[in-house]
């Protein structure tokens, strides 16, 4: 019996070898009535546990999108010596959330070689999921000449990297020095 349980200690022994083990009770082989077996102190690796910011890669939910037959406003420009026309769509796209909104290309002015689009970007209140986002959008189809386009919105500009590509104002009369001589050749 004594061969087994020195056995049993090597074996605990080399388990625990990377441990400080402290016997607390001396072993006492068991008797028919009763018996102890030992007891151990084991000091063990001290382990912290926490959180580092770490940058990762996660995936994104991503909107498949489908291309459907709508009608689209079309507009045609001549603009005198100003050479070949080509077809262009003028695109204005933002992405919202918390609350839907509607975004329409209202009037576009032309002047030299500039051409400015001016939409209005309206929220409906028909909240939204607190942690999804929409984006809205709308079209218009314009033969014209090569010319400089400039986007401006009318509304408050909503949060987020893909809301930057357009200048946003409180109303059309911010950007009156430029239209007030523009030609306006659409008007919604």
């Amino acid at each position: 019996m004594k061969l087994v349980t020195k056995i049993f200690i090597i074996i605990l022994a080399i388990s625990f070898s990377s441990c400080d083990i402290s016997q607390t009770k001396e072993m006492e082989l068991p008797e028919i009535e009763g018996g102890q077996m030992p007891a151990y102190d084991v000091d063990w690796a001290d382990v912290d546990v926490g959180t580092k910011t770490k940058m990762v890669t996660v995936p994104k939910v991503v909107v498949v999108t489908e291309e459907v037959e709508v009608e689209v406003p079309y507009v045609d420009v001549d603009i005198p010596n100003n050479g070949d026309k080509e077809e262009i769509t003028l695109i204005a796209e933002v992405e919202v959330k918390g609350e839907m909104h509607n975004i329409d290309i209202s009037k576009v002015y032309a002047s030299q070689n500039n051409l400015y689009v001016i939409s209005n970007l309206t929220a409906t209140g028909e909240k939204l999921d607190n942690e999804g986002s929409v984006r809205i959008s709308d079209r218009l189809i314009l033969n014209a000449p090569d010319l400089n386009i400039k986007h401006f919105i009318i509304g408050k500009r909503p949060n987020g990297d893909h809301n930057n590509q357009y200048k946003y104002i409180s109303s059309v009369e911010n950007i009156n020095d430029k239209i007030s001589k523009a030609k306006l050749i659409y008007n919604n």
